[in-house]
């Protein structure tokens, strides 16, 4: 059974930084595209980053710059080093996992976190 499990939201204020986390029970999980999105009050679920089994990252450009995905393949971890937060970065955040291409749709995706709350305050 695959699991996907983040932490790491909360309440920050805006220009702070946090780190999510996302935990994965997922065999062989080093050869897995991971990727972030969020889903911010009344709006879609939107791509935030992915990386490739092999490291290769892709950002959208609101976030670029400001965050950092990365990922521990001897942890079976995911991460979401988030810099300089804006009051519109505050979203549920997702992660996701893929054994296919990975794009920056919801379609691209396989496996699902519950997601993890971060709200940026003023």
């Amino acid at each position: 059974q695959v699991q996907l499990v983040e932490s790491g939201g909360g309440l920050v204020q805006a220009g702070g930084s946090l780190r999510l986390s996302c935990a994965a029970s997922l065999r062989a999980f080093r050869s897995f595209h991971l990727a972030w999105f969020r889903q911010g009050p009344g709006k879609e679920r939107e791509f935030v980053a992915n990386i490739w089994w092999g490291g290769s990252t892709t950002y959208a450009d609101s976030v670029k710059g400001r965050f950092t995905i990365s990922r521990d393949n001897a942890k079976n971890m995911l991460s979401l080093q988030m810099n300089s937060l804006k009051l519109e970065d505050t979203a549920v955040y997702y992660c996701a996992a893929t054994s296919r291409i990975p794009g920056r749709s919801l379609s691209d995706y396989d496996y699902w976190g519950q997601g993890t709350q971060v709200t940026v305050s003023s």
